[in-house]
């Protein structure tokens, strides 16, 4: 086994500190997806790193169907986000033409 992709999964890992960090401190849901998505990122980079280092091919399977879940995540927040958007202006044209 060789020791570089452990040592790098290793650094992978401790990047997710920051992005633990990131999801703490917010400001918004859109910051705190981005990280939650580096998450899914990372994880999988962690993944393919140890199948090379383990030679075990399960663990790219693995990896895949993290990288599938990261993207419908991310697809399902833009699409939550987006909604959103266009009620506000919505709620606030009809508040003012009531006033």
């Amino acid at each position: 086994m060789n020791g570089l992709p452990l040592l790098l999964a290793v650094f992978l890992l401790a990047n997710l500190l920051a992005a633990l960090l990131r999801i703490v401190r917010g400001p918004t849901a859109a910051d705190r997806m981005l990280a939650a998505l580096l998450f899914g990122t990372t994880g999988v980079a962690v993944l393919l790193l140890l199948a090379h280092a383990a030679d075990d091919p399960a663990l790219v399977d693995v990896a895949l169907v993290f990288a599938l879940l990261a993207a419908i995540t991310g697809a399902a927040f833009a699409q939550r986000a987006w909604r959103r958007e266009e009620r506000i202006p919505e709620q606030g044209a009809s508040e003012h033409e009531r006033g």
